[in-house]
């Protein structure tokens, strides 16, 4: 309608950007915004050179109706005023001629100012007052500075960092001290059972989880520690509950297996002599004793306890075999699942639970259980221990008392706990490269030793300790004459007889005597050696017919060349002899004896 005002419209361009592509999953992609460069070679293209340049002079002449529409109403002038602004131009180059004429214009004002300013009549320049630039330092002054502000600000994070330590350790400290009783009967209850019955709160101490089939109920009962005034101040070691145990329990208890030698038998305790004439008495031997210990914490009681023990009689390893047939005791008693039988079924063989004469004897009632029991398992390992503790004394005892040759002993540290192994290896001190001939495996079992030779003989020896310290001397005996064979081949002599066994002789009591004789590389001189477990050592030498002086002339052999033959052997005081060893001082007799 003519009549209505008119009403300004804002026409503004879509910000967003133009949609190229959307993807299967719903993605869009965008094309990206023309730049100014590329946004004024779109619009060059567009220029249309073939019309008029749009200046006033080829403008053509306004229609006749023109001059009419300059005397119309006013609102006709404003609505034509609105419809002029927002015709778009039809020169591209409009905006740019507007920008130059601005910058023209500018220029102008400019250009007039400065002329005003050059006459100083009108208007004067006064100097802007610049601030002095800071003096240029040293780089190591910058150096220095910029170091000294970073450890500025890394103390300043220290110091922080401490701050908040000690606030959390200071807060820490409080909660500790304000601990109220339920938070630590949570944490009693993390490490034990707890139950409440009635008003009460009541812990099982027992281990009948683990299979123990001891009878005690082992319940401790959780109070409340009501002895402190929370009003004052607090210490330390303030914990809000209390548990009561009962005093049949309080100390610690454990299990003590000890062997004893000599001790009295504890079965004639009680019994009554039937016969008139006395019984033989009889032999003090070894006892096995098994014992339930209880201390209390009286200080008195960890004294006592503390004397009659020593590191010394402690059997270590008796200790971690007997810890580890107790976890397989428990280990069976939690995994072992027994069927539903009925109450009224049989148990077993009915002389079982019979006594007197018609009842099943030791060796009977063992053959009728599939496993060894508890009892069993501890006496074979208590025999185990005390054989492999008696063997490595008796070898001990032997290497400090004898010093040639010499034994050691190497232990294997991987063992069966009815079972261990030792090498036992006999050498002469300088001469181990040439004298290892005895080489033993000892295995010590619960009731026996079986001896591995080199050579893959097997002897096997009791428990007794003398049989075990024979053999070793008998051995020791065997190597000296074994160790003059090894020798007599290094340094070039014959070996003419050698024998482990010999039949001549005084008789040894340990085991047998051993003899070796060996020639000199040229025949003219041998040594004859003999050596015993308990006769030791008897070394004679044999010289030539030639240089025995004492030998009586004889009528049959006249010739010369009989001369050349050995004569009778000759003792050699051994004990006066050089050298550390057996083995040492034969080797000096050799060189002796041999021409150069």
């Amino acid at each position: 309608m003519s009549g209505a005002p008119a009403v300004r419209i804002s026409i503004e361009s879509a910000s967003e950007k133009q949609v190229q592509e959307v993807g299967l999953d719903g993605s869009e992609t965008y094309l990206q915004p023309l730049s100014m460069s590329q946004n004024l070679a779109r619009l060059a293209q567009r220029i249309d050179f073939s019309q008029g340049s749009g200046s006033e002079e080829d403008e053509p002449p306004p229609p006749p109706g023109a001059q009419a529409r300059d005397w119309a109403a006013p609102g006709d002038a404003e609505d034509e005023e609105g419809l002029v602004k927002f015709q778009p131009s039809l020169w591209p180059w409009d905006s740019v001629r507007n920008n130059l004429r601005g910058a023209l214009t500018e220029m102008c004002v400019l250009y007039d100012v400065l002329s005003i300013v050059k006459d100083k009549k009108f208007m004067t320049l006064d100097p802007v007052v610049q601030d002095p630039l800071p003096p240029k330092q040293n780089p190591q002054t910058l150096q220095l500075i910029s170091k000294k502000k970073s450890l500025a600000g890394a103390a300043q994070i220290l110091l922080k960092g401490a701050e908040r330590l000690s606030k959390s350790v200071a807060e820490n400290q409080e909660n500790k001290r304000q601990r109220d009783f339920n938070s630590e009967l949570l944490r009693l209850r993390q490490h034990w059972k707890l139950r409440k019955v009635g008003d009460k709160i009541l812990g099982d101490l027992s281990y009948r989880s683990a299979g123990s089939l001891f009878p005690h109920h082992g319940t401790f009962e959780v109070i409340k520690n009501t002895d402190i005034d929370l009003d004052k101040k607090i210490p330390e070691d303030y914990c809000p509950l209390d548990v009561q145990i009962p005093s049949d329990l309080e100390g610690s208890a454990y299990i003590k297996v000890s062997i004893q030698k000599q001790a009295p038998d504890i079965g004639d305790l009680g019994t009554v002599n039937l016969f008139k004439r006395p019984l033989p008495k009889s032999k003090p031997g070894l006892q096995l004793s098994i014992s339930l210990c209880h201390s209390s914490n009286d200080k008195k009681s960890q004294k006592a306890a503390s004397e009659k023990q020593s590191p010394e009689d402690h059997l270590y390893v008796l200790e971690h075999n007997l810890h580890q047939l107790i976890r397989e005791f428990h280990k069976q008693t939690l995994s072992s699942t027994m069927m539903p039988h009925p109450a009224s079924a049989p148990f077993g063989h009915k002389r079982m639970r019979m006594a007197g004469p018609q009842a099943f004897d030791k060796n009977d009632i063992s053959s009728l259980q599939p496993n060894e029991g508890l009892l069993e398992k501890i006496i074979k390992q208590a025999k185990h221990i005390f054989l492999r503790r008696r063997t490595a004394q008796t070898i001990d005892s032997l290497a400090s008392r004898i010093e040639d040759p010499q034994i050691q002993a190497h232990w294997s540290n991987i063992n069966d706990v009815y079972e261990s192994s030792v090498k036992v290896l006999i050498t002469s001190q300088g001469y181990e490269q040439i004298c290892k001939s005895i080489q033993l495996q000892l295995n010590v079992g619960v009731e026996q030793i079986r001896v591995v030779h080199r050579d893959g003989r097997v002897i096997t020896l009791s428990h007794q300790e003398q049989e075990l310290q024979d053999f070793l001397l008998s051995q020791m005996s065997q190597h000296q004459v074994h160790a003059v064979q090894q020798l007599a081949k290094v340094m070039g002599w014959h070996v003419l007889s050698f024998s482990n066994h010999v039949g001549l002789g005084p008789v040894e009591s340990i085991g047998n005597a051993s003899a070796i004789t060996v020639a000199s590389p040229s025949g003219d001189y041998a040594i004859s050696v003999r050596n015993g477990p308990e006769s030791g050592s008897k070394v004679m030498v044999q010289f030539p017919r030639c240089q025995c002086k004492d030998l009586p002339k004889s009528d049959v052999l006249q010739d010369s060349k009989w001369n050349h033959l050995r004569g009778p052997f000759k003792e050699v005081q051994w004990n006066k002899m050089e050298g550390r060893n057996f083995v040492y001082k034969l080797e000096l007799l050799m060189a002796a004896l041999t021409p150069c």
